[in-house]
């Protein structure tokens, strides 16, 4: 699973209950952010960080290209960056990987792409609560739920994950 994000925070603060599952039920969760500040808060949920750009530019492993079975992204990330945002795109009309995104959905996605949540586990509201703290963001209330536009083939869709209408 990757999850390409502006900073640290925010990756916390939007899919830091899911990831902290998904880290937990045997994924590998790596985290791409513009700005990435202290690591802290992702290893408290179990995630692995890189800075975005390097992980953008680089070239694929060695024996053939690595590809993540989700990618979550900011939706400001996605606005602005038209590699990410081509990337997407591509990933949506070939059906490569679920995509998720979060903090609004594009114009020129609403058709593709459904809405669903995450109903976060105890075990990672409070994580996500110990995250916030070590980004020094007040935790006292880390809701039950988070919440994506997401497109991509239904199969693909993990049973942690919930259509909502």
């Amino acid at each position: 699973m990757a999850i390409l994000a502006p900073t640290v925070l925010d990756a916390v603060r939007y899919t830091g209950g899911w990831l902290f599952d998904r880290a937990m039920a045997g994924w590998e969760v790596t985290v791409a952010v513009s700005d990435p500040g202290d690591p802290t808060p992702l290893r408290i949920l179990g995630a692995r960080l890189v800075e975005l750009e390097p992980a953008l530019i680089a070239p694929p492993p060695r024996g053939g290209t690595m590809w993540p079975r989700e990618i979550a992204v900011a939706g400001t990330i996605y606005e602005t960056d038209p590699r990410i945002r081509d990337g997407i795109l591509a990933n949506l009309d070939d059906h490569t990987c679920e995509v998720m995104l979060w903090g609004g959905c594009p114009d020129e996605l609403d058709c593709r792409t459904g809405y669903v949540e995450h109903r976060l586990s105890v075990a990672a509201r409070a994580f996500k609560a110990r995250a916030l703290a070590a980004a020094r963001v007040d935790a006292d209330q880390i809701p039950a739920i988070e919440s994506f536009h997401r497109g991509g083939p239904l199969d693909h869709l993990t049973k942690d994950l919930i259509e909502v209408g």
